[in-house]
This record gives structure tokens, sequence and C-alpha cells, in this order.
């Protein structure tokens, strides 16, 4: 069951790019997160009370715990949203994004000790040129400068949160960790809404439907599988499926919202898939 995972994770993350355009639409991207993040936290709070987990834990966890969640559902999911709704394209920002791995890897050896081996670099690099023929880059388009800054800090952060996950030595339960993640993310946007936004949310039939999937099917299943693989596998091993992320992402939008998908897609998908399968296998 476990081996299956990634493949779960791969589908249910990538589904997110479909819904987070309909979001935006309807709302301020900080409301909609600071929205979001209360119901999660509301409903692992739920689930650990359910399964019989204390919620009461050290001081030193619950930093730890709140800092990943600013780091995660805060700087990195702030940062894609707000850059999306000032106008970047959807696909840079993603390919942005999608350095993590790189930046992980030369990171996880001086502060995790672990290993990366010239066969992971290989794969990573395929990686991520298939994940660039799969997105292109649209040079003519008019990319603005602060939602580059955005994506950029979103990139810093994901890759700082995915580390510090890792390095943490709390053995916590997942549902209880997710708990005071979201509780993170949550106060860290309402900050952000209190002094800098102008917030709304139009509680439409369609924001309904892409919150409740992002709320049920991101929140609380890719991203406690997410959680789950950086505890059990290396940092490295683990965020190199995310160079798949933008090739489902882009048959996903194929298969739903009927965009174009030609043979250069495909082609990086398949180098994509060779890449990560090249950077996991034992």
């Amino acid at each position: 069951m476990i081996k299956i995972f990634p493949f779960i994770f791969i589908i249910l993350w990538s589904s997110a790019f479909i819904t987070t355009k309909p979001i935006i639409d309807h709302s301020d991207p900080f409301a909609a997160l600071a929205f979001r993040f209360f119901f999660v936290a509301v409903g692992f709070l739920l689930f650990s009370i359910y399964s019989n987990y204390s919620i009461i834990i050290k001081r030193k966890n619950l930093i730890e715990s709140v800092l990943s969640g600013v780091l995660f559902h805060g700087l990195y999911l702030g940062g894609v949203f707000y850059s999306i709704s000032i106008g970047m394209p959807t696909s840079i920002a993603a390919l942005i994004v999608t350095l993590q791995p790189i930046l992980t890897n030369i990171l996880s050896g001086p502060i995790l000790n672990e290993k990366v081996t010239f066969k992971q670099w290989i794969g990573v690099l395929l990686g991520f040129f298939g994940a660039t023929l799969v997105l292109g880059l649209d040079l003519g388009s008019k990319i603005p400068l602060l939602g580059l800054v955005a994506t950029i800090i979103a990139l810093i952060s994901i890759t700082a949160s995915t580390i510090w996950q890792k390095k943490l030595s709390y053995n916590l339960p997942l549902s209880v960790s997710n708990f005071y993640q979201a509780i993170g993310g949550c106060f860290f946007h309402i900050l952000v809404v209190i002094f800098f936004a102008k917030p709304y949310i139009a509680f439409t039939k369609t924001f309904f439907l892409a919150m409740g999937h992002q709320i049920l099917l991101v929140s609380f299943g890719a991203f406690t599988i997410l959680m789950f693989l950086i505890k059990k596998n290396s940092a490295s091993k683990t965020v190199s499926i995310f160079f798949l992320i933008p090739a489902t992402s882009a048959l996903m939008a194929w298969f739903f919202l009927g965009e174009t998908l030609t043979v250069i897609d495909l082609l990086g998908f398949l180098i994509t898939s060779i890449g990560v399968y090249i950077a996991t296998r034992d």
C-alpha cells in the first residue's frame, strides 16, 4: 500500500492546479487560504480527538509545527496564489516552483547529511528538463515583478519547509502535527489579511466546489501523504516526485478543461517520468 502513496500524492497534488484559478477568481487569495486552513485545522483537530491523540504537546514541538505550517501553508501557498492572482502565468509559476528538487538536493547534503548520488542528480536534471518541455516558457508573456518575487519566495519556502520537516526531532502523530501546521498557516494568512490585503470571498457554488476539493483531497489527502513520505524517505528522494506534477496537471487540464496537449508535452511527460524513476529508485 505504501508504495502507491507517491502516485496518489501526485494525482491529488496536481489536481489542485485545476481548482486554484476558480478560487482566486472568486476571492482574495489570502482570505481564501485563511478560510481553507481554518477548516483544515478543525478537521485535523477532530480526527486527533477521535483517534485519542493528545493535542497537548511540548512547547518546542508546537513552535516547530507552527513554523513548518507558516513556511508551507503560509509563504509557499500564499506566494503561489498571490502571484497567479496578479497575472503571473500559471505555467511559469509552476516551472519556478518545480526547481524545488534541485534546490533541495543542493541543501540536503550539508544540512541533513544526506548523500545525494550522481544517479539522483541525473534523475533530477532529466525531471526538470521534462517538466520544462511540458510547461514551456512563454517568453512573450508579461511577467509581473511582484508575481516573480512571490513565486521565488514560494520556492524558497517549500524547500525550507521540506528540509525543516525532515530535520525535526519529534515523533508526533501526523494528525496532531498537521493540526498545528494548519493553525500556523491560518494565522499567517489572517495577519496578511488584517495588515495588507483587502479581503473578500464570493461564496458561489464554484468557490465551494473548488475549495471543498482543496480542503478534502489536497490538504487532508495529499499533504498528509507528503508528510508521511518525508518522514519515511530522504528529503532529496521525496521531492523528486514533484517533477511529475506539472505533466500530470497538464494531462488533467487536457482531460477536464479541454486544454491543448501536444506531442512535445507527451515527450516531456515521458522524460520526466524516467528522471523521477532514476532519482527515486533504490
